[in-house]
């Protein structure tokens, strides 16, 4: 009979000391979940500040090529322009070549 209360006494002892142990646990873990969480955003904040600056320049680099096809174009246009005012004789040349003169600079221009 005495040993069943020494038993019980040790289990008892038992719960008490592995339920203190886990709430330790817990707390140090609640403890440390704030710098842990902000030790993991910190690598996911640089990454999408790479890659946003990666995108950016992408689209600057897209933004100069297509000014330059744009200023390409426009040489081109003037060169169309002033092969067809050369096909359409003298007395028309010198109205179109005055015309082509006015449209090189609004097209420059802009």
């Amino acid at each position: 009979m005495n040993s069943r209360p020494i038993v019980l006494v040790f289990l008892l002892l038992v719960l008490i000391i592995s339920s203190q142990f886990e709430w330790k646990q817990q707390i140090g873990e609640a403890e440390a979940s704030p710098e842990a969480t902000r030790r993991r955003q910190q690598p996911q904040i640089v990454r999408e500040d790479a890659v946003k600056e990666k995108i950016i320049l992408a689209q600057e680099k897209n933004i100069q090529q297509l000014t330059e096809l744009i200023q390409s174009l426009q040489v081109q246009l003037l060169h169309c322009r002033g092969s067809n005012s050369t096909a359409h004789g003298a007395s028309s040349n010198q109205s179109s070549a005055s015309y082509s003169e006015a449209d090189r600079h609004q097209i420059i221009d802009d």
